[in-house]
């Protein structure tokens, strides 16, 4: 009796392990689908703007086509270069580029792999950065340098942080930014259970794991330019922002946006009006 219980205990153990095993090789090749939700589009799909833009199609090392939105304004100061989050559906982007075009920027509304009208996926983090850079090289052709500003949300502020990082643009503006550091807390929820994937989540040796660490704090030092920060209260996630703030240069700025959650800071007026200051420059 006491060797069948031995056995069993041996075999649930083998069991267990391989189980665990196969939920970490599930994560590792699959954690694109966990963290990126693109929207697709056909290629030959039209866009119905209203306003006067431009497509702008680019090809990657390897023959992908990325594209892109190019919005200008009426007289032209510089360009905005916007990398989105893990969403980026297009319904509201027309409504974001007119905050930029009105204060006579242009809004160049960069993509990624596989997401709207662009070929391909995402396949590493690397491949992200430099894709975002054969843009801003592209773009480089058409604007001083001096007259860039990047800007990320979200995900993709890590992006632009890394981009940032290795170029000189006249700005860098984030909102609601990643850390890429556990030296911060996050909020806890108000409402609501922990889901399954989450708990699941903490019981994975995520720094063997992730092929995504979107490190921030390790770009920022880099970059030379003002550094501006947007992050709202609400935000789960505000610590990473607050955590961020300690390697500021003395002209770099993290400014809270109060009853603000992770998205629709493009729509906060103190967002704003901070921006109508900074581009006005």
């Amino acid at each position: 009796m006491k060797r069948r219980i031995i056995r069993i205990s041996k075999i649930t153990g083998i069991l267990l392990i391989l189980l665990y095993v196969t939920i970490c090789a599930l994560f590792y090749f699959n954690q694109e689908k966990f963290g990126f939700h693109p929207t697709k589009l056909a290629t030959d799909y039209e866009y119905d703007f209203k306003g006067n833009f431009e497509e702008i199609n680019l090809k990657t090392k390897d023959g992908v086509n990325i594209n892109n939105l190019l919005f200008k304004a009426d007289s032209s100061k510089g360009v905005v270069f916007y990398l989105h989050g893990n969403g980026g559906s297009l319904k509201r982007v027309e409504k974001r580029a007119a905050l930029y075009t009105s204060l006579g920027y242009d809004y160049f509304r960069a993509d990624y792999r596989g997401y709207n009208k662009s070929e391909g996926s995402i396949n590493s983090e690397s491949q992200l950065h430099q894709d975002n850079q054969m843009l801003y090289d592209d773009l480089k052709k058409r604007y001083l340098e001096d007259d860039i500003i990047v800007i990320g949300h979200s995900l993709g502020g890590a992006l632009a942080a890394k981009l940032a990082s290795a170029n000189n643009p006249r700005h860098l503006v984030l909102t609601a930014p990643f850390c890429g550091s556990k030296g911060y807390k996050k909020q806890p929820k108000k409402e609501g259970k922990e889901s399954l994937i989450s708990k699941v989540f903490k019981i994975l040796p995520m720094k063997l794991l992730l092929k995504y660490t979107l490190k921030t704090n390790e770009f920022l030092p880099n970059c030379k330019m003002p550094v501006l920060i947007f992050h709202g209260n609400e935000d789960r996630g505000v610590g990473s922002s607050i955590k961020l703030k300690e390697g500021f240069k003395p002209e770099d700025r993290l400014i809270i946006l109060e009853g603000q959650g992770h998205s629709g800071i493009n729509d906060n007026p103190i967002y704003q009006k901070e921006m109508k200051k900074l581009l006005e420059i």
